[in-house]
């Protein structure tokens, strides 16, 4: 008995297969920590010479109606230890706005594994925050730039 091949096209397989998608529903939350890389500086060449960066911490709030509560913005360097607390007192942030920390290009003490621990609460659920940095450094005719995105570490429950 002679087996014959059943060849189906792919197009008729994908009618039996479930549909994978992104989850493209909007994200929404009451708050979070959030953990933003940040580099003070970076190495290159062969000696590992510093490479010294300025460092822009952004946060905006996204929401077209919330407004977000800033409760805690502070700065660590590559040991985790806590260098600096931006605010003592929360900072509200009006839907839309945004607000910006700054760390000078000459301040090294943050190092190449420095970050920020941003704390934001809502009081009702809404977009999360978009949190960032931007490094940015110039030397001689060289310049570099590049951003980090916020990672979320512990959801508000």
């Amino acid at each position: 008995m002679k087996i014959k091949y059943l060849i189906i096209p792919a197009f008729v397989l994908c009618l039996f297969i479930p549909e994978i998608q992104a989850d493209t529903r909007p994200r929404v939350s009451k708050g979070q920590t959030v953990y933003v890389p940040a580099y003070s500086h970076i190495y290159i060449g062969n000696k590992e010479t510093p490479y010294l960066l300025a460092v822009t911490l952004s946060i905006r709030n996204i929401s077209p109606s919330t407004p977000i509560t800033l409760t805690e913005v502070s700065y660590h360097d590559t040991q985790g230890k806590l260098l600096k607390i931006f605010s003592k007192d929360p900072v509200l942030l009006d839907p839309l706005a945004s607000t910006r920390h700054i760390i000078h290009r000459d301040d090294k003490d943050g190092g190449s594994g420095a970050c920020f621990i941003v704390k934001w609460e809502a009081k009702e659920k809404t977009n999360p925050p978009v949190i960032e940095t931007i490094m940015i450094g110039t030397q001689s005719q060289q310049g570099i730039s590049f951003t980090s995105r916020g990672e979320v570490i512990l959801e508000k429950e």
